[in-house]
């Protein structure tokens, strides 16, 4: 199919606009440096660019790695539209927008972007899946998902922003997740921050806190963080299975936590501890039993030690999962997992820790959203609610790690 160049502007060297109130779609291509990603089925709207089946994606190439500040506009002039908007690996922006017919509406959130570089001669140790099924999470673009049941996007604009800074460190249940059915609570946090403070997820799949700071994933992160700036680091599922002399959660792991807290402190960062969400794995009277060992317990010992806030999802996970029960727990789950969740698992969990953050009373507390009701994980979201659809794109690969 062959497209119509649409009308585009360079506002500045830093910021982007993109209209589509009269005009068509293109493709992305290397040398124009943005267009909508090959497979989508899209159609013209009436002022707006849509698509019968969704998602369909948007990319645009960034002068450098950091925070930006992108601004949809939302709607068509001649038809209903429900658009829910991901960026990059499927992290969660903007949840269910409705406009009427005519009506259009803006939303802005904010969308990290980095590389693999961490200065002229080093970088990051990717996994293969990062360079391929999870590349754009470490590409020079900007790629925004529209999805929800009729999606429609009339203009986009980015411009290069300079707010604080969220960092995640972690492993698979806090990753972004690149396919269905799999998904975390780091992909879903974005959703709950204003645009004035950026989530940047550096967790990967398979991590240990030795592994993180092996494959120079910390030196990534001390290269980034600036002062005002937060970590959560949360670890612990594949720290358990490391062996050695004298390897173990009140001695190697609590150690290496330690080393993450001294050089966010050392940046001027606030750290913050996440203990490990527990697995599914319930006894024969419904309760979830511990299958982290003293992992979880390692963590509020080093927040008491070293003074740090302490997020017990442990804890929160364990009420949330015995809230569903044996039988309908497996819903928060990726089908036949019981580490890794799915979309209303994952978006639960977020819940879980902008809850903790809200009641901390923290200075981070005040970059939260004001739409979304108090969470209590013994009351969880009714999953018939749930409503951010699930993607046609799959996979039959389990995230590394267990």
């Amino acid at each position: 199919m062959k497209y119509l160049i649409t009308f585009f502007v360079l506002v500045s060297a830093s910021a982007q606009k993109f209209d589509w109130s009269s005009g068509k779609p293109e493709l992305y291509s290397p040398e124009r440096g943005y267009g909508f990603e090959e497979g989508a089925k899209l159609k013209a709207g009436a002022g707006s660019i849509t698509s019968d089946q969704p998602p369909f994606y948007f990319s645009a190439k960034v002068p450098g790695e950091g925070n930006y500040r992108v601004t949809v506009t939302l709607g068509d002039r001649d038809a209903p539209t429900v658009t829910t908007v991901k960026a990059e690996l499927r992290r969660l922006m903007v949840e269910k927008v409705e406009t009427r017919p005519g009506e259009f509406v803006k939303r802005t959130f904010l969308v990290n972007t980095r590389t693999p570089r961490i200065d002229a001669n080093t970088e990051v140790r990717l996994k293969d899946r990062e360079k391929t099924s999870e590349a754009w999470a470490w590409d020079d673009r900007i790629t925004l998902e529209f999805t929800n049941q009729h999606p429609a996007v009339s203009a986009i604009e980015i411009v290069k922003a300079d707010v604080r800074t969220l960092y995640i460190a972690g492993d698979s249940t806090s990753t972004d997740q690149g396919r269905e059915p799999f998904n975390s609570w780091g992909q879903m946090l974005p959703r709950f921050f204003t645009p004035r403070i950026a989530v940047a997820n550096h967790g990967e799949s398979g991590e240990s806190l030795r592994s993180f700071i092996g494959e120079r994933r910390l030196a990534k992160l001390s290269t980034l963080m600036k002062s005002g700036d937060w970590l959560l680091i949360q670890m612990g599922h594949n720290d358990q299975k490391e062996k050695g002399e004298g390897v173990g959660a009140f001695t190697t792991y609590k150690e290496s936590l330690k080393k993450l807290i001294a050089e966010a402190r050392r940046l001027g960062v606030t750290p913050i501890l996440v203990t490990p969400m527990n697995r599914m794995t319930f006894d024969a009277e419904g309760k979830v039993t511990n299958s982290l060992g003293d992992y979880p317990e390692a963590v509020r010992q080093a927040g008491t030690e070293e003074k740090v806030e302490v997020i017990d999802l442990n804890a929160m996970s364990k009420l949330f999962y015995e809230a569903l029960g044996p039988k309908d727990a497996v819903k928060a789950f990726a089908d036949g997992d019981t580490t890794h969740h799915n979309n209303y698992g994952s978006y639960e969990l977020a819940r879980c820790i902008v809850q903790a953050i809200r009641e901390s009373k923290s200075d981070l507390a005040k970059y939260l959203v004001d739409d979304v009701a108090s969470f209590d994980p013994s009351h969880p979201d009714p999953l018939s609610k749930f409503d951010i659809p699930a993607e046609p794109r799959g996979t039959v690969q389990k995230p590394y790690g267990n």
